[in-house]
């Protein structure tokens, strides 16, 4: 099954949720849909779903105008952030809800039940009650009632949002598996950049109800088309510096100046907004065009295993995502090197220019 968004837009008490969106799902992919808190991802799905009905626009399926057919005319499963079990019921009935509800027969129930929790690693537990399980297992007996009635799309909600950190890797690794082997149309709802990344497929990034931009993954990770969509593909967001290429030299801020490398030279003079991604800077050099800076720490921010290091000069913060701890004094001095090299360039209206690695994309 394709399904096709065209031009859909939706308003509620007079704020626009989702603003023109158009766009296309082939079957058998899987799909993220990346953007922050608020952004429009869940209204976009309840849309897709038949839950709500769009102001304006077309959803097709297979080719086939659905816009007003309900959600419980259309094949699809969701799977929301809150573990959504029965309490009451065991695992095994939790799975086997949908298919009872559809007046499937008692052998192919068994069937489908056993093959999905040992797809999902919870064939052992299907006697017991989702309050007897971890949150973890509560999780997938949810994702398997999602799964077992072979819906022809499946929404995820930021589903493993309420999992601790190994929990959310392993079944992010068992997804990907598993849609390997299924026809369906994946949708995957998450405001974590990283998780985009792991998931792979094709990621589009909403803003405010608008799609900022689509396609796959790894693509619109190297090639945000704007500055917009490189803040929100990037966490922490990208860092952005004003700066200007004149002759055979590049200046940040007209405050730092370096010569005008092999990568920046098809960009052409004018002003610029060059960009960063933290993980790229360093606290030691390791290229022959790095830029070297002296700048103060604003704060050592230590998450887990990793740094995020918030520094400052007089003309730009900057945040390094380093590995490992590291503790600094506020007002520290400290020297960082970017790799001019993986400098993103976007031009005065934040177009992107020059992705690093990638030919000149002027966008027209």
């Amino acid at each position: 099954m394709s399904l096709t968004l065209e031009h859909v837009s939706r308003t509620v008490e007079g704020q626009t949720w989702i603003d023109d969106a158009s766009l296309k799902f082939e079957p058998g992919s899987f799909n993220v849909l990346l953007g922050r808190t608020l952004s429009g991802k869940t209204s976009l799905m309840r849309l897709m779903a038949g839950l709500d009905k769009p102001d304006s626009g077309r959803i097709l399926m297979n080719g086939v105008d659905v816009t007003q057919r309900p959600v419980r005319l259309r094949n699809v499963s969701m799977v929301y952030q809150q573990f959504i079990n029965y309490p009451t019921m065991t695992v095994f009935e939790n799975i086997a809800s949908p298919l009872r509800q559809a007046g499937v027969s008692k052998e192919i129930i068994h069937s489908k039940v056993q093959e999905t929790a040992r797809m999902l690693r919870i064939e052992k537990f299907l006697q017991r009650y989702p309050l007897e399980l971890s949150g973890g297992q509560q999780q997938r007996t949810a994702m398997a009632r999602a799964l077992v009635k072979d819906a022809e799309l499946i929404l995820f909600d930021e589903p493993l949002v309420n999992l601790d950190y190994k929990l959310r890797e392993e079944l992010r690794q068992e997804m990907r598996e598993l849609f390997k082997l299924r026809h369906t149309i994946a949708i995957y709802a998450t405001t974590e950049p990283n998780e985009a990344l792991a998931l792979g497929g094709t990621t589009t990034i909403l803003h405010e109800g608008r799609v900022i931009q689509s396609g796959p993954s790894t693509e619109v990770y190297h090639q945000p088309q704007t500055v917009l969509a490189a803040e929100l593909f990037s966490e922490p967001p990208i860092n952005l510096m004003p700066g200007r290429i004149a002759g055979n030299e590049v200046s940040f801020a007209n405050f730092v100046h370096f010569p005008l490398n092999v990568d920046l030279r098809p960009v052409g003079e004018g002003e610029y907004r060059f960009g960063v991604r933290p993980s790229h800077i360093s606290l030691v050099p390791s290229n022959d065009d790095d830029l070297e800076l002296a700048v103060t720490v604003e704060v050592a921010e230590i998450s887990g295993s990793e740094t995020f290091l918030h520094v400052r000069n007089e003309h730009f913060l900057l945040v390094l995502h380093l590995p490992g701890v590291h503790e600094y004094d506020v007002d520290a001095p400290i020297r960082i090197y970017i790799p001019t090299h993986k400098l993103f360039v976007f031009d005065a209206q934040g177009r992107l220019v020059q992705a690093p690695g990638r030919r000149v994309a002027r966008v027209a």
